[in-house]
């Protein structure tokens, strides 16, 4: 996984990282968008946009939005 999409997006979803995404890999859950790592191609074009700073290259996110990889990995897990 490279970016994770934070809980700060749960009130915003304002969703023009879906806009600027090359290969769709950004999908709404019940809760707030999550990426799938498994299509992310680590262009970071997501994070460049997000008007509420939610999206963390997954190196780079505080540890207090570690839950945020696991909503990520537990929706795309097959």
């Amino acid at each position: 996984m490279a970016f994770v999409i934070t809980e700060l997006c749960r009130d915003e979803k304002a969703a023009v990282c879906l806009d600027v995404c090359p290969v769709n890999c950004i999908v709404l859950t019940d809760t707030q968008y999550v990426i799938n790592p498994d299509i992310c191609i680590d262009c970071g074009a997501c994070e460049l946009v997000c008007p509420v700073e939610a999206i963390y290259f997954e190196d780079d996110l505080p540890t207090e939005y570690n839950s945020a990889t696991l909503l990520a990995l537990n929706h795309f897990r097959n």
